[in-house]
């Protein structure tokens, strides 16, 4: 189910939306969470991407094992390559929880320019750990996501790789 689409290895597809996905899925959340007159127009958006995130961490993740079992000699050339991914992905998994929580958590005012309708937040000090939050691991994942790309792209582009 991970292994190809068409004639591609499916990891090869997934790994250029994941690398766009999460750290616009990052910033997207940062900005929510640091900016409360911005909410009413990023609640949604960090919803979605930050759920999206996970499903493309996902599926990048199960790919690239699906990848490497296909052709197991790549195995120790993807070594640091993997053990990044594996980490990237649990990182994704907290920002998600995390950025289903801000969307239910944290609020600010409405489109309306009386901001009539916004609701308050329930606890100041709720709203100030989500929002920190949601910028540590956002920041953690822009970075893991660099750094999983990084040892990804070494293996291939520094002439790792045997050409199939």
């Amino acid at each position: 189910m991970f292994e190809r689409f068409g004639d591609l290895p499916l990891h090869v597809l997934v790994i250029h939306l994941t690398v766009l996905v999460l750290p616009v899925a990052a910033l997207t959340a940062i900005v929510y969470a640091v900016v409360p007159k911005w909410r009413w127009l990023l609640r949604w958006p960090t919803l979605v991407l930050g759920v999206g995130a996970l499903v493309c961490a996902f599926v990048a993740k199960k790919s690239g094992e699906a990848f490497v079992a296909a052709i197991p000699q790549l195995e120790p050339l993807v070594k640091v390559h993997r053990e990044r991914g594996n980490l990237l992905f649990w990182f994704v998994l907290v920002f998600a929880l995390v950025a289903v929580a801000a969307f239910l958590l944290l609020t600010g005012p409405s489109a309306l320019a009386s901001g009539k309708g916004a609701k308050a937040t329930k606890s100041r000090p709720l709203e100030l750990v989500t929002s920190a939050a949601i910028v540590v691991i956002g920041v953690i994942v822009i970075i893991q996501t660099i750094r999983t790309g990084d040892a990804g792209a070494k293996a291939v582009w520094d002439g790792q790789l045997p050409p199939k």
